[in-house]
């Protein structure tokens, strides 16, 4: 992989590219982009990166806020249309006026769907994994009781002392609630240093906040020590967006996810009609990590 720099409105992004060792290679294949989420960077998809890279070319940026991209401290920069706006760009200017493949975990998942409908010129393909579609999960934070008790976690995230919460005794926070559900031995000890080495970056934990900060909508806290601030809206006046995808679509879904109840993949064809479902029965939200080989076998299938 090498490691490239990238100026989108003022803001560098790092990000890491490879591809086929050929001449004119950019000419005749494909470009894979892949959206990591919270609390990742763009080493969460080594394994897909590695796997694609023989054939297509593959780019894997760190998200704003995150690692070695510029981490802007303008909290409406973070606000998901401008985000869309942003990662357009971002898209734009490494695709070369070619519409690419887009494949998006967790928030890369939050930001790649809309991104997808208002950017359909610039998509052939989307790819997600444990990312739940803007439509159905605002309407199971409506209706859904387990939905909300699942999302309690954010309010965690958006109070006032949530930098030092997760910063302290080396990020341990993150390692043991954040990550929680994924397998015993999933991450090498490797893996691990080379996450909090991520999460260390001057700055890096601010910017990941910054995206629950500015977050659409989220239920109110049942616990006593509610948030003060963040976007706290009753679940009656929570509005469902029509968010709506006409590429063909793959779902990769670990069905053992701590932070998405299933009903989230109910009736997704009302907003993604060209959909292709699979789910992973004892897979957790980290399914790229769990089950790296069969992610990159039902990807490779579905792009092809």
């Amino acid at each position: 992989m090498k490691h490239r720099f990238i100026k989108v409105d003022q803001t560098n992004i790092h990000y890491v590219e490879g591809g086929p060792e050929q001449e004119n290679s950019d000419a005749t294949i494909k470009t894979m982009v892949f959206l990591h989420g919270f609390p990742e960077y763009w080493e969460t998809w080594h394994a897909q990166l590695d796997y694609f890279s023989e054939k297509y070319r593959v780019i894997a940026p760190d998200l704003p806020g995150y690692n070695l991209s510029d981490k802007p401290q303008d909290q409406s920069f973070y606000e998901v249309p401008n985000l869309i706006q942003f990662l357009a760009k971002f898209i734009q200017q490494i695709s070369k006026n070619k519409k690419v493949v887009l494949v998006a975990h967790d928030w890369g998942g939050a930001i790649a769907w809309p991104l997808t409908a208002f950017f359909p010129q610039l998509i052939e393909r989307l790819v997600i994994l444990n990312a739940a579609h803007p439509s159905t999960f605002t309407r199971e934070m409506i209706n859904n009781p387990e939905q909300r008790q699942k999302s309690e976690y954010i309010h965690e995230l958006i109070a006032a002392n949530a930098v030092e919460k997760l910063s302290e005794r080396h990020f341990e926070y993150l390692k043991n609630e954040i990550f929680t559900g994924m397998k015993a031995g999933t991450l090498t000890e490797d893996q691990r240093l080379k996450y909090q080495t991520a999460w260390a970056q001057e700055g890096a934990v601010e910017g990941m906040l910054q995206y629950y900060r500015a977050m659409p909508q989220l239920a109110p806290s049942k616990s006593a020590k509610q948030a003060s601030d963040g976007p706290v809206v009753a679940p009656t006046n929570m509005k469902i967006p029509n968010i709506r995808i006409t590429c063909p679509t793959l779902i990769l879904w670990g069905e053992q996810d701590q932070a998405f109840v299933r009903q989230n993949l109910d009736g997704i064809e009302e907003y993604v009609p060209d959909v292709k479902v699979v789910r992973f029965p004892e897979a957790s939200h980290w399914l790229q990590h769990e089950l790296p080989n069969y992610i990159n076998r039902e990807i490779a299938v579905f792009i092809k």
